[in-house]
């Protein structure tokens, strides 16, 4: 799993490369949590064109997240999930508080 991220304004960009699974589930966890805190984000868009899985543990890290976010007063958003991620985020029933998006930049308007 490769991890880029990007502040634009209060908002995260956090871009995931690979697969988000019980391997690697909780240093992404902390890493996102350090970045939120540091940086005094008040949104967060996933950005997954380039992540290709996510189990369970991959799931708990996005509704951690958006718990987080929601606190804050914050948003949370997926962008290019591909067709396999976007059908997990749908059966998990995280597009209830997760908003999807096309682009970054559509996200960045509405969040």
């Amino acid at each position: 799993m490769q991890v880029h991220y990007e502040n634009i304004g209060n908002t995260l960009i956090v871009k995931l490369r690979g697969e988000l699974d019980h391997h690697v589930a909780e240093k992404i966890r902390v890493e996102l949590d350090e970045m939120i805190s540091n940086k005094r984000s008040k949104n967060l868009i996933f950005d997954l064109k380039e992540m290709n899985f996510m189990d369970s543990s991959g799931i708990g890290v996005i509704i951690g997240r958006y718990k987080n976010i929601h606190k804050l007063g914050g948003k949370v958003a997926v962008v290019q999930a591909s067709n396999k991620v976007d059908k997990i985020f749908s059966l998990a029933g995280l597009y209830r508080i997760v908003s999807k998006f096309e682009t970054s930049e559509d996200a960045l308007k509405c969040i």
